[in-house]
């Protein structure tokens, strides 16, 4: 009899399955996300720097014809895109299309259409042109200077390569020789390159001509980009950004002209690994009144640092703090989608990277505020 009445009260304990057939709800999507949502913060420093972009995205359009877009609509988007790693376009207006949060967040109501993916690849070029990606992320970097996050006197530098979206097989000869079998697959040819000696001088990819052969350290060679960062040593913010060709110089050709744009007239500090202790490198940071912090080189050759710099405490605070800017890359490939570029050329890559720098400080800013 107990057995029988435990069985009957466990079974009315189960709710019944209803499917949802009500057409109206009376929520909005503000009052569905939680007032504690880590995207909040973002949002609020995003319509805060698109603000002040109005002008700028007034000049990028016309007066007549057929409304695009709102530019600030696709912004909040490629930042979602970054912060949650959507890998293309196509997935990102599939989320937006049944996403509450994605909504709320862009600014689309529940109802509203959502837009075709082709939308980024033809507004791409207007906000290339327009430099956004750039003024955005000095907008975030005016944000945080008005809070104090800023320092004006300790840096440091590195770079880090950016796969390009492009394959070994695309990596074919300049002057058209080693071409496959004419009956062989045009799709996914069959390349034989063992034993061929390939360079970026004899050889140049199909897919992305921009993108070069390199390697850094120890990782195998791949078609790459070079980016390069700046941050301040105070709270790990990028200051600076540059995208170039992967070249052994480039680190240290992108750094001086980094380090030139530093903002005041005072003495500063620029931290970096072994591979800028170069004295070509050096040389130019002390013209530029920037004291080298550079890691010192001792394999094999005379170091372009000496005690003059080395025995000052800073010299190891720099040395140590450094490698923060290591964070930032490791946020920048496994988040923030740049392990591999989806895009081609120096142009849209850069931008990519620029933009996903922004998104990083959006980060970083909301997690120091959040500590305070």
């Amino acid at each position: 009899m107990v057995l029988v009445r435990q069985i009957e009260l466990r079974g009315s304990m189960r709710g019944d399955e209803e499917q949802q057939v009500g057409m109206f709800s009376y929520v909005m999507p503000e009052q569905r996300v939680p007032q504690d949502h880590p995207l909040r913060p973002l949002l609020k420093m995003t319509n805060e720097v698109l603000a002040k972009l109005s002008p700028v995205f007034d000049s990028l359009y016309s007066r007549g014809g057929r409304p695009s877009i709102p530019p600030e609509y696709l912004l909040r988007a490629l930042l979602l895109q970054v912060l949650y790693s959507i890998r293309s376009e196509r997935m990102l207006i599939e989320q937006l299309d049944y996403n509450l949060l994605f909504r709320w967040f862009v600014g689309l109501a529940m109802d509203a259409p959502v837009w075709d993916p082709t939308t980024f690849t033809k507004n791409r070029e207007r906000l290339l042109s327009g430099d956004v990606a750039e003024q955005f992320f000095a907008g975030v970097l005016a944000l945080a200077r008005e809070a104090g996050l800023l320092s004006d006197e300790h840096f440091s530098v590195d770079g880090t390569l950016i796969e390009a979206w492009a394959s070994h097989k695309s990596f074919k000869r300049k002057d058209g020789g080693g071409k496959p079998p004419e009956d062989d697959d045009p799709g996914n040819p069959t390349i034989d390159f063992k034993g061929e000696k390939r360079s970026n001088a004899t050889h140049e990819s199909t897919t992305d001509p921009e993108s070069r052969l390199y390697r850094k350290g120890n990782t195998t060679s791949k078609l790459s980009f070079m980016g390069h960062a700046l941050i301040e040593n105070r709270n790990g913010l990028v200051v600076n950004t540059a995208l170039t060709l992967a070249t052994g110089t480039a680190e240290r050709e992108a750094a001086e002209t980094m380090l030139n744009e530093i903002p005041g007239q005072h003495r500063a500090t620029v931290g970096a690994d072994k591979g800028y202790d170069v004295k070509d490198f050096i040389d130019k940071c002390r013209e530029l009144d920037v004291t080298p912090h550079v890691a010192q080189n001792t394999s094999g050759r005379k170091s372009a640092i000496d005690a003059r710099t080395t025995r000052h405490a800073g010299y190891a605070v720099s040395i140590r703090i450094r490698k923060r800017i290591e964070e930032v890359f490791g946020w920048l490939k496994t988040v923030g989608g740049l392990r591999k570029t989806r895009h081609k050329g120096t142009r849209r890559v850069g931008w990519q990277f620029t933009f996903a720098a922004a998104a990083y400080n959006l980060v970083r800013m909301r997690n120091i505020a959040a500590r305070a």
